[in-house]
């Protein structure tokens, strides 16, 4: 080895020394797996305002909970919110009703609070895919894998947002790593491991706690896995293992009372909602602008699974030479139909396949951990992937502070040049210091991104979002204020402002202010005229406040928000 390989190797050795100490036993590996993820996660969890319009609909449904005491309906303001079950609501909930509890000011209205499921969710995923990894492969492979599910860009924005899709992952490989187990024990004839309760009683209530979470996405991404390896195998004799009978009787357990009870309430209004109108009318057209072709999913991976996703392609044939061994099979079968149908609904969203991320994260570590990895030059060219996703990002973070605010975002430049740097040091050394260390230095690369990205660039660009200001603008009264809008309405006003908020038109709002008392009205530039034609029939007296202009994230259009209060409003 020449002095100039020798010193790249030192440079990068305090990298997979982490990855070392982490594999000497299971609590250490814990341990720097939740130090990575939340040096992942943190960054933006609580200065980020709600979004639109996904997070700020679940946020108000279970802030309506909480305000209600009802732990069965599920409500956005007057409106029934059916499109999921009650997991997520109950979990949201709980966090905010345990932070009054501790006497934290203002819980209903802090999102961070409805945001720790998804935090949780993400974590869990993570050690999750580390234990799964180990029914495959070696102690270090399964780190590898959960590394690159910790730093992955899909997952950081999940672990961001009050929503099912963290927790829901969690879930998935809870079940699936389970599954793979039992699948595993039984090819290798070792019945009386296979028997025993633990696995199948994690298998059995993670399926229960995904299926409260998001109905049956669960249930479909493990029964397609278990037809895919009956059609390879002919036989399903391992099944037999996960004690199907105690196991069904307590997913029912577990699942039936709160259906029962939503369907004593409401009727089957629940499935005619979450069945007819959200999932199967996913499958053949494209909902709120959605639809996408077939690939789409394939052509996004190289993106929102950066940095382990270069690596998919480097492993690919080894993956393809190994896809008779079991543990290959299994790997294959878990993501390969769920994929194909996902790609076939016409509905997609990025998250939707985050749940076969983990697989392909324990296929691509396991060819590494055994040194695998194509030799193709044409195939080791493509790691310049890890620094254009860099660089790009770190430019786009730089046009987003110009556009939006017109200034530069100074601070987010030096964790933006390092990732940079990073990234560039992954592609240039990758063959002196090796795939792994590559891998680590992408993975540095992407944290620092995200810290750019979420604890930098995206609290300091308050215009995208408007909410924020008509809130603060309120809380400014002296008296109980409630609030109309006109022309945006989007559910992060409802969460910031208040559960009574009225969506209207211009006209409305100006009957809204007339009714008299501490009444606030905030008319979007289309609606003014409407608005002050409307004021002056009526002879309202009213006076003027702050104008806000911003971007509305859920269509992506500027809008310029005038705000208006009554006379009594003061």
């Amino acid at each position: 080895m020449d002095t100039t390989v020798r010193s790249r190797v030192g440079a990068s050795s305090s990298l997979s020394s982490l990855v070392d100490f982490a594999t000497g036993s299971h609590a250490r590996a814990v341990m720097v797996l939740v130090a990575i993820c939340l040096v992942a996660f943190l960054p933006g969890f609580f200065q980020i305002p709600p979004v639109d319009r996904d997070e700020a609909r679940f946020a108000q449904a279970s802030k309506q909970m909480v305000e209600s005491g009802d732990v069965v309906d599920i409500r956005f303001q007057d409106e029934s919110r059916y499109k999921k079950p009650i997991g997520i609501y109950w979990l949201q909930a709980g966090a905010v009703k345990l932070a009054e509890v501790a006497g934290i000011p203002n819980a209903r209205t802090t999102i961070a609070l409805y945001r720790l499921p998804s935090l949780a969710g993400a974590i869990g995923a993570v050690l999750l895919t580390y234990w799964a990894g180990l029914a495959f492969a070696s102690r270090r492979a399964g780190m590898l894998a959960a590394i690159m599910m910790a730093v992955s860009i899909l997952l950081g924005v999940e672990a961001r947002l009050a929503k099912t899709d963290a927790m829901l992952l969690a879930a998935c490989v809870a079940a699936m790593g389970a599954l793979a187990r039992t699948y595993m024990a039984g090819n290798r004839g070792e019945g009386e491991q296979a028997q025993a309760w633990m696995v199948p009683a994690i298998f059995w209530t993670a399926l229960a706690i995904g299926v409260l979470i998001k109905g049956p996405v669960i249930v479909m991404i493990a029964a397609l896995a278990i037809i895919a390896l009956g059609v390879v195998d002919r036989s399903l004799h391992w099944l037999t293992h996960l004690k199907p009978a105690y196991g069904v009787a307590w997913f029912v357990v577990l699942v039936l009372p709160w259906f029962l009870a939503i369907v004593s309430r409401g009727g089957w209004s629940f499935f005619v909602e979450s069945l007819g109108r959200d999932l199967f009318s996913k499958i053949g057209s494209g909902q709120e602008t959605h639809g996408m072709p077939p690939g789409y999913y394939l052509v996004l991976f190289w993106v929102t699974f950066f940095p382990g996703a270069l690596l998919a392609g480097l492993a690919t044939p080894a993956i393809w030479t190994a896809r008779r061994e079991p543990g290959a099979k299994f790997l294959l079968a878990w993501l390969l139909p769920s994929w194909i149908v996902f790609e076939i609904v016409v509905t997609k969203l990025p998250h939707y396949v985050l749940p076969l991320y983990p697989a392909i994260a324990i296929m691509i570590a396991g060819v590494l951990d055994h040194h695998n990895l194509s030799r193709r030059p044409w195939l080791e060219r493509g790691t310049v992937w890890w620094f254009l996703i860099a660089a790009t990002a770190a430019a786009l973070l730089v046009a987003a502070h110009i556009v939006v605010e017109h200034q530069m975002g100074v601070w987010a430049w030096p964790f933006a040049a390092a990732a940079a740097i990073f990234a560039l040091r992954a592609w240039w050394l990758y063959e002196a210091d090796g795939a792994e260390r590559s891998l680590l230095r992408a993975s540095v690369a992407a944290v620092l991104l995200s810290i750019a990205t979420f604890g930098i660039t995206i609290p300091q660009l308050p215009a995208l979002f408007p909410a924020l200001p008509i809130a603060r603008y309120l809380s400014t009264s002296n008296c109980a204020p409630s609030l109309a809008t006109a022309g945006f309405q989007e559910p992060s006003v409802v969460f910031l402002a208040g559960t009574s908020t009225l969506h209207t038109d211009g006209t409305g709002a100006a009957d809204f202010l007339y009714e008299g008392g501490c009444r606030y009205v905030a008319v979007e530039k289309s609606q003014e005229r409407a608005f002050v034609l409307r004021a002056d029939t009526l002879g309202l007296r009213y006076r003027s406040g702050p104008r806000i202009d911003g971007i509305n994230v859920g269509t992506g259009r500027r809008v310029s928000i005038a705000m208006f209060r009554s006379e009594r409003a003061l």
